[in-house]
């Protein structure tokens, strides 16, 4: 990234089927840290999102509420923007979907692909889920019906449709994927190269059963048909350049983009779809995708019948847009699911923030006061205290590269706070005020000089986190972050002298939690009655046979005697967490008068009971060994 003149980065645009979650301001708030960093660095950045506003589901949610779907999503696109602005978000472009320079640039990608021969017109039949916008193999159904990434029922639809060749860019894709590693983090790519070697079948890129979409080209006269909510949404981040209109400077100054930042759930779609859409009309490829994973609140799944949906509004109204920004970039490695917990929130804020970054602060502040008037000079920094500068300059010139391009946010503020444990430390083990009290002044001096610097290395590289917050450390250590600093800094160089200012402390003690608790008053949908509960047969069974199921992530193959003379075969989706031959002589617990299903090709009799939190999942187990199908009760 040390070359880069550009540098183009975008958040996906978010489906405006519902108002913005934590999930949202994740995403937005890591585009923004690396946006500002870059702009910092002196690179011409363009950061774009935006809102994703066609489609089945967007239509019939409009309906429901007696509104058209342009009134619709008039009212939740406008929902993240005011979000995004109330956050201070330093995007430079807002995208829509319903956007009339948008619309015309999908029209021409879809009209040059279609002269190209990448597209023609078929009939297609099949499970489609409307909630994600996806057609499902009868193979990944659950029970038959089950849509295996949301669960919600799929429909059986048959319509005409245009379909564009994915399969004639297999290769080319696979290709990309082995040589270039552009996704991050890098353990997600060997998943996409596996879905991508078993087979690409054309995509349905077009439907006639609803109207809220894209028209197809007048050139090609089919008004019934409007663009797949896939085609049409990836296309934004082209057009928001320029894409489709007379002026395409912007595509030419910007793309290729050098990082998309997308959730997990919608990897695929970025790192297969979306480059052969590009392959297609012979534009290059993004330079990296960035997937992450999704949170929890307190290690549950989060849903409005359970009443703890994270809004981010009240948690940053609560705690503070820059604390709350601090804390989803530090509590949870890039890639990874996370657990959003006040409790952990309050930590980091009392911790992090106020003892390590802000009593730092205020301890120099006040030295430099008791001793020096508030003087601080950095004149013999180098002399006292080289080991520790070096250290500080150390985890400085490697931390951009490894961390930050890399996301991994964790790390890069994890090594920040390195520096600031050097200063603790200093502070610690040379005791200024000994020194003083021995009449060494020149080397008590150079102490709060050496911290000063190096709170000044952390103010400048935290920049992007804290912008406000950073900006008042800098100010109080007599200067300004802007792309000359932030060279100074990265060239060695050390603060001019200056007079200390004295501010308030930045980080108040939280002694307890602030966010309102709300109550919820609607009774749980999933209670059940003691008649209901004792219809269900649970039995001890024993592992007898286990394989993999190929072609699955998730699934064992497991045989288990239930003591009926004939074992049962069960699906577990368990790969992950235990190997065939850990599971073959063991005993489970099984739910045995379950109605069987079909997954991946295979009947499951049966279900096994287990366990699972933020450390992993567990199978239920008897104490002590049981007979085989002793009921459990």
């Amino acid at each position: 990234m040390s070359d880069c003149k550009t540098y183009y980065l975008t958040t996906p645009i978010y489906y405006v089927n519902d108002v913005p979650h934590i999930g949202h301001a994740y995403t937005t708030i890591i585009a923004d840290t690396i946006a500002r960093y870059s702009r910092l660095k002196g690179i011409d950045t363009f950061f774009l999102t935006g809102t994703d506003e066609h489609g089945q589901k967007i239509e019939e949610a409009a309906r429901k509420r007696g509104k058209t779907p342009k009134e619709y999503a008039d009212e939740i696109s406008a929902k993240f923007k005011e979000l995004w602005d109330e956050f201070e978000i330093s995007y430079d472009k807002f995208i829509r979907t319903t956007d009339p320079e948008h619309i015309k640039g999908v029209q021409k990608a879809f009209l040059e692909m279609y002269k190209k021969g990448d597209i023609y017109k078929d009939y297609y039949e099949g499970h489609y889920c409307v909630s994600c916008e996806s057609f499902v193999a009868p193979s990944q159904l659950v029970n038959d019906e089950l849509c295996p990434d949301c669960g919600k029922p799929t429909r059986i639809i048959k319509e005409e449709s245009y379909f564009f060749k994915l399969s004639k860019y297999q290769d080319a894709i696979l290709k990309w994927l082995k040589e270039k590693k552009p996704i991050l983090p890098e353990s997600r790519t060997n998943e996409v190269i596996r879905f991508v070697e078993e087979g690409l079948k054309d995509l349905s890129i077009t439907r006639t059963s609803f109207e809220w979409g894209v028209k197809l080209p007048k050139e090609i006269n089919d008004p019934k048909h409007v663009v797949y909510v896939w085609l049409d949404a990836l296309f934004n981040y082209l057009t928001a350049l320029g894409y489709g209109s007379e002026d395409d400077s912007l595509v030419k100054k910007y793309w290729p983009a050098k990082l998309h930042i997308v959730g997990k759930d919608i990897l695929k779609f970025h790192a297969v779809y979306w480059p052969a859409f590009l392959m297609s009309i012979g534009y290059e490829l993004p330079k990296k995708i960035a997937a992450h994973g999704w949170w929890t609140r307190d290690g549950e799944k989060m849903s409005k019948s359970k009443g703890n949906v994270i809004n981010p509004k009240e948690v940053a109204d609560a705690y503070g847009i820059e604390n709350f920004r601090y804390f989803m970039l530090r509590e949870v490695p890039f890639g990874a699911d996370g657990d959003f917990s006040e409790k952990a929130l309050i930590d980091r804020i009392n911790n992090d923030l106020g003892n390590d970054l802000g009593n730092l602060l205020n301890r120099i502040i006040g030295m430099a006061y008791k001793y020096f008037d508030g003087k601080v000079t950095s004149e013999n920094v180098e002399k006292y205290y080289p080991d520790e500068l070096n250290e500080a300059r150390s985890i400085i010139s490697e931390i951009e590269e490894k961390y930050l391009w890399k996301m991994q946010t964790h790390k890069f503020l994890e090594e920040l706070w390195k520096i600031l444990s050097i200063g603790n430390k200093a502070i610690d083990a040379y005791k200024p005020w000994e020194l003083m009290k021995n009449g060494e002044e020149e080397k008590a001096m150079a102490l709060i000089g050496l911290i000063a610097n190096l709170l000044a290395m952390v103010a400048v590289y935290l920049h992007a986190v804290m912008p406000k917050t950073t900006s008042k450390i800098a100010d109080a250590l007599g200067f300004e972050i802007n792309n000359e600093s932030f060279n100074a800094i990265n060239e060695g160089k050390l603060l001019d002298d200056f007079v200390i200012k004295k501010i308030p402390p930045l980080f108040p003690k939280i002694e307890k939690p602030l966010m309102k608790k709300e109550e919820v008053v609607k009774e749980p949908e999933n209670i059940i009655t003691i008649d209901e509960f004792f219809k269900v047969e649970l039995k001890i069974g024993e592992v007898i046979e286990a394989e993999e199921v190929k072609k699955s992530k998730k699934l064992l193959r497991l045989l288990v005697d239930l003591g009926e003379g004939k074992p049962r075969q069960i699906i577990a989706g368990i790969k992950e967490y235990y190997k065939p031959e850990e599971l073959v002589g063991t005993q489970v617990c099984v739910v045995s008068n379950l109605k069987p299903a079909k997954l991946m090709g295979y009947a499951s009799e049966g279900m096994l009971l287990g366990a699972k939190d933020k450390e992993g999942f567990s199978l239920i187990r008897p104490e002590k060994k049981k007979k085989t199908g002793t009921p459990i009760k």
